[in-house]
């Protein structure tokens, strides 16, 4: 019955009406809001206000990077059961929905942060993340409904290089706010306009995208929470014949590492080392979306004309590159190098495995292979800024105990951790070498 269901489904997925441009735009607009959120919150303004004003000194780098593992975890663990069940019950659309307004109202929340509410900042940020990065999971698995498989690189680079341009106009209007304005309260009214921005940038998918796939009958006197448990055993069950998507899951686990402790900690390492404020913080994430935009187009456009697995492999080999420069930066303006070409190379890593997923995902299975993406992702996620968080942390504290100056001590520690965001690039592009590109099948293209 499994099996005849599966075949249904795909038989359906098969004869599904190609998506029209305004559904592309749909979901081309959704990456322009929730980019917003990641330039504000998570790089340029949010992360730098915690640790600096919130909490202070390098125990505000240690617990950003356990509020960041806290959420990560949070995605990891549901994840690949709602994907599952999203898959099933053909109801993308609506987790998207849920999880998109959880991310919208408690960045909003950040809003009423101040000083010293360390337990709020810590709350408020924890659940906007869980909400910004489980919506991924569903966003994410629309792409195959809006693109054949021989399309899915172009469409997820366009979708990149779109979102990054969010994220730039968002740290415009913020820019000119705090230039203008001034003072912790315009800060924190970043973080209303950008929870208003996400919102209005996200509508356009619930209103004009169209869900493809068909729900499935619920079996007799079974729950849709034991379905997806059950489906979720099938696929385990069957993971020998995904033995290259699991080794790519692995590799992608590892260096993803890599890739969220340059974003989570960009902010604070420009912060500490560099002495920057809170408008050159911003100038330089825009600088650092301007060429994502560039990364996510070209890579974008490599991974549908070359091979996707050898896209992935040059963004990573340009990223490791632009961190190791990062050990032997002193002066500012070549902080803002680095963080260009780091922009250009992170956005074609992100853009190029978010394809190679769908490109892996057999018909009908798309969010379920997302679900274990976002697994992969989040888990090491949950890894990287903890150990990053730690090391910086421990090693400012070493540095203090042998005589050196506290800011002196907290900047060797941030230098030191930056070691092991090399560590996790290497070992997962080494992995990736093992990972055989997945055959692409041609479909007709979808109405333009």
């Amino acid at each position: 019955m499994e099996i005849a269901l599966d075949k249904v489904a795909s038989a359906a997925k098969r004869s599904r009406v190609p998506a029209t441009r305004r559904e592309r735009w749909a979901w081309y607009l959704y990456d322009f809001g929730n980019s917003a959120y990641a330039a504000v919150v998570l790089l340029a303004i949010y992360s730098a206000y915690f640790k600096g004003q919130v909490v202070g000194g390098s125990e505000g780098t240690r617990l950003w990077g356990l509020s960041v593992g806290i959420a990560m975890l949070a995605v990891a663990v549901i994840s690949p059961i709602l994907g599952t069940l999203a898959d099933y019950s053909g109801s993308k659309k609506k987790f998207l929905f849920f999880f998109t307004s959880m991310a919208v109202i408690f960045t909003a929340s950040l809003f009423f942060v101040m000083p010293g509410n360390i337990f709020i900042g810590m709350l408020f940020f924890i659940l906007a993340e869980i909400g910004y990065r489980a919506s991924q999971v569903f966003y994410n698995a629309l792409l195959p409904e809006i693109a054949e498989p021989d399309e899915i690189g172009k469409v997820s680079g366009n979708g990149w290089a779109i979102g990054s341009f969010g994220g730039i106009i968002c740290l415009v209007i913020v820019l000119a706010l705090i230039m203008l304005v001034g003072g912790d309260t315009t800060v924190r009214l970043s973080f209303l306009i950008t929870a208003v921005f996400y919102m209005a940038s996200a509508l356009p998918i619930f209103l004009w995208l169209r869900e493809r796939a068909e729900p499935r009958p619920m079996p007799a006197g079974k729950s849709s929470f034991k379905v997806a448990i059950e489906r979720l055993g099938i696929t385990f069950k069957a993971v020998k014949s995904y033995k290259e998507f699991i080794k790519f899951i692995i590799a992608f686990l590892v260096f993803n590492d890599g890739i969220m402790m340059t974003l989570d900690f960009a902010a604070i390492i420009g912060a500490v080392l560099y002495g920057m404020n809170q408008q050159q913080l911003i100038i330089f994430m825009i600088i650092v979306q301007v060429t994502s935009v560039g990364g996510a187009y070209l890579f974008g456009l490599l991974a549908h004309r070359w091979s996707s697995k050898n896209s992935l492999v040059l963004s990573l080999v340009l990223m490791i590159g632009a961190v190791v420069w990062l050990l032997f930066v002193d002066q500012l303006f070549v902080f803002y190098i680095v963080g260009g070409v780091a922009g250009f190379a992170l956005t074609g890593v992100q853009s190029v495995s978010r394809t190679l997923v769908g490109q892996f995902a057999p018909e009908g299975k798309s969010a379920e292979f997302y679900g274990f993406f976002e697994v992969g992702g989040r888990t090491s996620s949950f890894i990287g800024p903890a150990v990053y968080g730690v090391i910086a942390a421990e090693a400012a504290i070493i540095y203090a105990t042998r005589g050196y100056d506290v800011l002196i001590a907290e900047q060797m520690g941030l230098k030191a951790a930056v070691i092991s965001i090399i560590v996790f690039l290497v070992v997962g592009l080494i992995l990736l070498f093992t990972v055989q590109q997945p055959k692409v099948r041609s479909h007709e293209v979808a109405v333009e």
